[in-house]
């Protein structure tokens, strides 16, 4: 399993609220529009990264990553698992303390490379689903 329970506890409690949700539009239809509303609910700070750069749940969306103009603490990233190593190494590159993979989302050799950078790193999992039972 790539993310025990502890690990997860510490990302959704401990390691900041600011969420940069890569792959999150206004399309209503899509899972990361739902989740980014589930983790607002519960206090986090959800900014929209996506090329349309949308404003999204009334936060200002940003084409990529490095175009965030402050510190976020979670990448948390709804993108296909053949593009998400890339998306996990910008997160090291901009100093993320996390790295959250959604289900489905799997690449363990960027697993490996985020946990060896020392970041926490949770994939294949919903902060939506695990969020509640804290």
């Amino acid at each position: 399993m790539y993310g025990d329970q502890e690990t997860i506890r510490r990302i959704l409690t401990e390691t900041g609220d600011t969420w940069a949700v890569v792959g999150l539009s206004n399309n209503e239809g899509r899972a990361a529009y739902g989740v980014a509303r589930v983790l607002q609910r519960f206090g986090k700070r959800v900014v929209p990264v996506h090329p349309k750069a949308e404003t999204v749940h009334g936060e200002p969306g940003y084409a990529s990553l490095a175009d965030i103009p402050f510190p976020v603490d979670v990448v948390d990233v709804f993108v296909n698992s053949t593009l998400a190593g890339a998306v996990a190494d910008e997160a090291v590159a901009v100093g993320a303390s996390a790295v959250w993979f959604q289900l489905g989302v799997v690449d363990e050799a960027a697993w490996a490379r985020t946990r060896e950078a020392g970041l926490l790193m949770v994939m294949d999992r919903c902060p939506a689903i695990e969020i509640p039972a804290l």
